[in-house]
């Protein structure tokens, strides 16, 4: 059975690989737009399944296509990835409001056929993460990594910033991009 995973995540990468060790991996060009009028839980997996469908429509025979995106919500706003050095400073700030806490969605996608049978699974998770007290100045260290700019809510969990995330209610790789958990469960029939 194929697998492919569409996404070019170099972390949802790594995430699939503790599940099976041979995959795919297709990056779908679908724009990422927000739909109006949707909650936060179902922009993700809209996302997530628009990711999976456009790779699933350009490949054939038996195969399992995984999608995932994740996002960085507080008070209902989504926090995409930052536009500048700014935005990641305003975005982290945002965060910090308030009780400090926010919630990350992880959108999932699996569409599967198997002898001309087809099957869809549309999922999220959701962890609430709970941030520390930074400072002015550790935001701005952490903005000179230069890692914040490519991820929702301008920061990552499994690098540097991680000493400034206190806990985590969920599961930790649906943080990361790709929620594991899920994943094995869906595909784990197709992959003894």
């Amino acid at each position: 059975m194929k697998i492919i995973l569409a996404s070019q995540s170099p972390r949802r990468k790594e995430l699939l690989e503790l599940i099976v060790p041979k995959f795919e991996i297709m990056v779908s060009n679908e724009k990422e737009e927000l739909e109006e009028g949707l909650k936060p839980e179902e922009q993700a997996t809209r996302l997530a399944y628009i990711k999976a469908k456009s790779i699933f429509d350009k490949t054939e025979g038996d195969r399992i296509i995984i999608a995932s995106d994740t996002m960085v919500v507080k008070n209902e706003k989504i926090y995409g990835k930052p536009e500048n050095r700014e935005h990641a400073k305003e975005m982290i700030k945002e965060l910090l409001e308030g009780d400090r806490t926010h919630k990350i969605l992880s959108g999932l996608s699996v569409l599967i056929q198997k002898d001309k049978e087809y099957k869809e699974i549309k999922t999220y998770d959701e962890v609430k993460v709970y941030l520390k007290n930074i400072s002015d100045k550790e935001i701005e260290k952490w903005i000179d990594t230069g890692k914040a700019m490519d991820k929702a809510g301008a920061y990552g969990i499994q690098n540097e910033f991680c000493v400034f995330v206190e806990k985590i209610e969920g599961n930790y790789t649906s943080v990361v991009g790709l929620p594991t958990h899920k994943v094995y469960d869906i595909i784990k029939e197709y992959i003894d």
